[in-house]
């Protein structure tokens, strides 16, 4: 199975100046009308990737989230490989099934389990 690249975050201490700097700046819609104030992200071009912006104990990241069958596995390899798990496994109802793991380098990378994906 390919693992594309099914979406990505920008996060900071405080997500609402990236909502309205990057909506202006690339003319995305960034709806925040959830009860997370999570900025889903419609980059409005077809084929894109959309993403999401908003605030994060963690500060400052850019992560990439990429599809995989199976969440464990892929922390189990990663690990193997010389990465960390960052995030075990976790359903968010309604919106999607994750991890995340750093890479040896410390880099941030999401997982998101195959069809769990929320498209809205």
């Amino acid at each position: 199975m390919a693992n594309p690249i099914v979406h990505w975050e920008i996060t900071s201490s405080d997500g609402k100046p990236l909502h309205d700097f990057y909506g202006q700046m690339f003319d995305w819609n960034i709806d925040t009308n959830n009860e997370y104030d999570y900025g889903m992200v419609d980059t409005k071009v077809a084929g894109g990737v959309n993403g999401g912006i908003s605030g994060s104990p963690s500060g400052n990241l850019v992560t990439i989230y990429v599809e995989v069958e199976d969440l464990q596995a892929a922390l189990d390899k990663a690990e193997s490989l010389g990465g960390k798990t960052i995030m075990p496994p976790m359903d968010i109802p309604g919106a999607v099934s994750m991890a995340q793991f750093a890479d040896p380098a410390g880099n941030v990378i999401g997982l998101v389990k195959s069809g769990s994906m929320v498209v809205g």
